[in-house]
């Protein structure tokens, strides 16, 4: 009898992976000094669309898009209706454990916003956190460190990537 090992997100029913955009993801479809980031971003949001993820994003992403005073603000903030991304707002627990990522020294102080993003998609079940962010959300220290805490404090597993990962891929991570 043959065994099939599948991704730590598949579900028998083909459940849709739920995904978390942070805020880079809507920055890079207008990044025309990124060519490669924004084609993959596009090409993510075409899979969106196409009903490969279900896209959630957090308060702090819409604040931190409502606070942009350039001319693609509008631009960003209409992609969360245009993909139908649902906003989480971000709950106490999600606050604490955001709290026990700076106490421990994954995310620093100054960013802290940072580690609401990935507290936002670990407290509600999410699959992926998407991002463009290497400085602080997808770097190999972020991504073991907060596993470690997640696993000590009940939480699942959650993947952190970048959209090059995901995209046409996502089945292999």
């Amino acid at each position: 009898m043959a065994f099939l090992f599948l991704p730590y997100w598949y579900n028998v029913t083909m459940r849709v992976p739920t995904i978390y955009l942070e805020t880079t993801i809507f920055n890079f479809p207008f990044a025309d000094d990124a060519p490669q980031y924004r084609a993959d971003t596009l090409r993510l949001f075409a899979e969106i669309k196409a009903g490969k993820f279900k896209p959630f994003t957090s308060e702090y992403v819409t604040r931190e898009l409502e606070a942009a005073t350039d001319s693609r603000r509008e631009d960003r903030l209409r992609l969360i209706k245009e993909y139908d991304v649902e906003v989480i707002l971000v709950s106490d627990e999600a606050k604490w454990l955001a709290v026990a990522y700076i106490e421990a020294g994954i995310i620093p102080q100054s960013y802290s916003n940072d580690s609401f993003h990935i507290v936002a998609a670990t407290v509600n079940g999410l699959d992926f956190i998407v991002s463009l962010n290497f400085r602080h959300i997808v770097k190999r220290k972020t991504i073991e460190e907060t596993e470690l805490i997640n696993f000590r404090e009940g939480y699942k597993r959650i993947g952190i990537y970048s959209p090059a990962e995901v995209i046409d891929n996502y089945e292999n991570i």
